[in-house]
């Protein structure tokens, strides 16, 4: 890396920088532990296995989740949806989601359609990327098990109608899915309050914590119906060639990102003691880059709202990935262009021939970084008219 100043805005792919004590956290893990957890009786296991209990509980406590068992740990949010809905579906089923949708989430269900047979509805969003619920729920019929909504779009940052979807599905047998990767760690989560069945978030993004780490919730209704899609080692019934029936440990097989983890937990810890400052902090964020962003000319901004940090624009007479080079080259802003791994929503917002532009701060971004990337677009868009 060169000594360049940098302008990271790129935190709805990954946060950074990362705390020196996350950091920390996961050097001393692996320098004085280095042990598997699960995998022995001897102290170093018992104290990866601690780490691996620590960050449960945390995990639970802030999603207000009945209990521990019903996390469990993943090497990322993608892994985390997957073992959700390759673990849920059967063949033949109904399946009610959303174009906002990440492909972490659409992919899986694509190959479920493709090999499996399931039917597969996919409801479109408004022009900032917001889902309608009454029209989401409409298309859910009484053969639909399983229901996928993302907590906020990726692409716009539109934050959707979680809690009142979860609460008109409550009578219903289908089971909820929600990806939280983009508001787990800025926006309050309570799956209890919001009858969500299934959770899943990444580690790394509003969290703090290191990458290869995610967790997905699970309500005590599904731990039986959950099927493990992979199989392994998992310390623990090893003379049977099956699965444990339990969960979390049905979910997994192989050994644990221990190190990750430690730091993970020091992410949670220091989310839990600044929870609220980081909410008010966000919120205030995301009104100064959309406020700004909408008053340049020949800037469109994309969005519904101004809940989270996240904003995509296109700029009239420069495509995304020019904008998002010049900005890198000329400014030292990093920001990210085209589809974002969720195409579909493009074509609801009209931005499907090349993407936007997305500018994405986080807990570490100050107010003299975001100015930065509004004077940067601005001279740009300027330049152009």
């Amino acid at each position: 890396m060169t000594d360049r100043k940098r302008i990271y805005l790129d935190h709805a792919a990954t946060s950074w920088p990362k705390a020196d004590s996350v950091l920390a956290a996961v050097d001393d893990f692996a320098r004085h532990c280095g042990a598997a957890a699960g995998r022995g009786g001897y102290a170093s296991a018992q104290t990866a296995g601690s780490v691996i209990s620590r960050a449960r509980h945390l995990i639970a406590t802030q999603i207000g989740a009945p209990s521990d068992d019903c996390i469990s740990l993943h090497h990322g949010g993608t892994d985390a949806l997957n073992a959700a809905i390759h673990g849920i579906l059967r063949p033949g089923d109904h399946v009610v989601t959303t174009a906002a949708e990440h492909n972490s989430v659409l992919r899986p269900l694509h190959h479920w359609k493709q090999h499996h047979g399931i039917r597969l509805t996919i409801v479109p969003t408004d022009r900032g990327g917001q889902v309608d619920a009454d029209q989401l729920l409409d298309a859910v019929t009484d053969q639909t098990r399983l229901v996928a909504v993302m907590s906020a779009s990726n692409v716009t940052g539109a934050v959707q109608p979680i809690d009142e979807i979860g609460k008109r599905l409550s009578d219903h047998p289908a089971a909820f899915l929600c990806d939280a990767a983009q508001t787990f760690g800025t926006l309050p989560i309570d799956v209890g309050h919001s009858h969500i069945d299934l959770l899943a978030a990444p580690g790394h993004k509003s969290i703090g914590g290191p990458s290869g780490t995610g967790f997905l919730f699970t309500a005590p209704r599904l731990h039986d119906a959950l099927v493990p899609s992979v199989q392994g080692g998992t310390g623990s019934h090893s003379e049977s060639l099956d699965m444990p029936a339990q969960m979390p440990s049905k979910l997994e097989a192989g050994n644990l990102n221990v190190p990750a983890i430690a730091g993970l937990v020091e992410a949670l810890k220091q989310h839990r003691d600044h929870a609220d400052p980081i909410v008010q902090r966000s919120a205030a964020m995301a009104i100064r880059l959309h406020q700004s962003l909408a008053a340049i000319d020949g800037v469109t901004l994309h969005a519904a709202g101004a809940a989270l940090p996240i904003a995509s624009i296109t700029v009239r007479g420069c495509a995304p990935s020019d904008l998002a080079a010049i900005l890198d080259a000329q400014f030292g802003i990093e920001t990210r262009s085209g589809l974002h791994c969720a195409a579909m929503i493009h074509g609801c917002i009209a931005t499907d021939l090349h993407g936007t532009l997305r500018i994405s701060a986080g807990h570490t971004s100050s107010d003299a970084d975001i100015d930065a990337a509004i004077d940067a677009i601005r001279t740009i868009a300027a330049a152009l008219i």
